[in-house]
């Protein structure tokens, strides 16, 4: 059994949390980050991590998706800067370039929205956590631009020239279960070094294979990212394990130990 830490799972979502912490425990997840992806779900996400402390450790965001609806963006903004003292990262955000989400929300009010995230993001020193299906290159670019340290690019299906700054930059991106199956995904996965390489669930999203249809994910089943990528790079798994596990603590400057 490896000590993992599962970097992204949406934990406010899951049906039964108690019975999800306890069977991450049993198989080695070491820690939790719980990402917040608009208000309500910022609010809850703290109260999950008040419940399991110091067993789960928070990031509010604002996701792209909850744009369309979310229309009191400075409200969630603020709360995220009221409470950025008690968080290791600010996420999920981003960019969605989908065609469907475009005519929902255009690109330019998700770049300023994005933008203003990153704003208060940098003036307080927190890493980031980014979406950016269909949106590689624009969101590296505003990441890059507002000067932003720390930043993992979740579950990235993107162009390797894109991935190949994201790396320069010092930025990681992060494997999912979909390292199993996903081959713009896995190609990613294979061209990232292990240092800059973080593992996660995306909890409780359904990966279309590799898992029983109809079946959510969940964070012990980091264990099975860590294969997925243990094998796509042909490196010894407790190897990625032990190294995936430290970029984790390091990246969001954690101090839970192994």
């Amino acid at each position: 059994m490896h000590n993992l830490i599962d970097t992204h799972a949406h934990l406010d979502e899951l049906e039964d949390l108690p019975q999800a912490i306890e069977r991450a425990k049993e198989r080695g997840v070491l820690a939790i980050i719980a990402v917040g992806s608009d208000y309500q779900s910022n609010i809850k996400t703290l109260e999950i991590v008040e419940k399991y402390k110091p067993y789960v450790y928070p990031a509010l965001g604002l996701h792209p998706w909850n744009l369309s609806w979310d229309l009191n963006i400075d409200r969630n903004l603020q709360f995220i800067e009221d409470n950025i003292k008690n968080i290791v990262a600010v996420g999920e955000v981003g960019l969605d370039y989908h065609k469907e989400l475009v005519r929902k929300v255009d690109k330019l009010r998700q770049k300023a929205c994005l933008e203003a995230i990153l704003q208060l993001a940098k003036s307080c020193q927190k890493p980031v956590i980014i979406h950016s299906r269909y949106a590689w290159r624009d969101s590296f670019t505003l990441v890059r631009e507002a000067g932003i340290e720390k930043a993992v690019f979740h579950w990235y299906t993107g162009p390797l020239n894109v991935l190949r700054d994201i790396l320069g930059q010092g930025y990681f991106i992060s494997a999912t279960l979909a390292a199993e199956y996903h081959e713009e995904h896995r190609r990613a996965v294979k061209a990232t070094p292990l240092e800059s390489l973080l593992l996660e669930t995306d909890a409780p999203v359904v990966y279309r294979e590799g898992t029983q249809l109809g079946h959510k994910a969940e964070p012990a089943n980091v264990v099975r990212t860590l294969d997925a990528v243990a094998r796509l790079k042909s490196i010894e798994i407790d190897v990625v394990a032990d190294k995936t596990t430290k970029n984790a603590l390091r990246f969001f400057g954690m101090h839970h130990e192994p």
